[in-house]
């Protein structure tokens, strides 16, 4: 199953619906800042997180932002302390 690797990160102003939105982003992958994700999903789930990602009721000035990244482009990441890239197990166990 081929899975695409994403980022999504948000600058919304309410408190209520910033707090809905994180947890529903928990549902595909892990935080890897205050406001910001990373997961890797399968194009079922691309699809379902962008049909969910359009229902936030968002203000003038908020904004979500989805970058999917090829699995090179990962490669490519650099971080400056403390972090690491998601990353879902070969395996899953039941």
């Amino acid at each position: 199953m081929t899975k695409t690797y994403v980022l999504i990160s948000y600058d919304i102003s309410n408190d209520n619906v910033r707090t809905r939105l994180a947890k529903r982003l928990k549902d595909y992958g892990r935080r890897a800042q205050f406001s910001v994700f990373e997961a890797e999903i399968t194009a079922d789930e691309m699809s379902k997180l962008k049909r969910q990602l359009a229902q936030v009721k968002l203000q003038e000035r908020d904004s979500i932002r989805l970058y999917a990244l090829c699995r090179n482009c990962t490669g490519n990441v650099t971080i400056w302390g403390h972090g690491e890239l998601a990353e879902d197990p070969d395996y899953l166990i039941v």
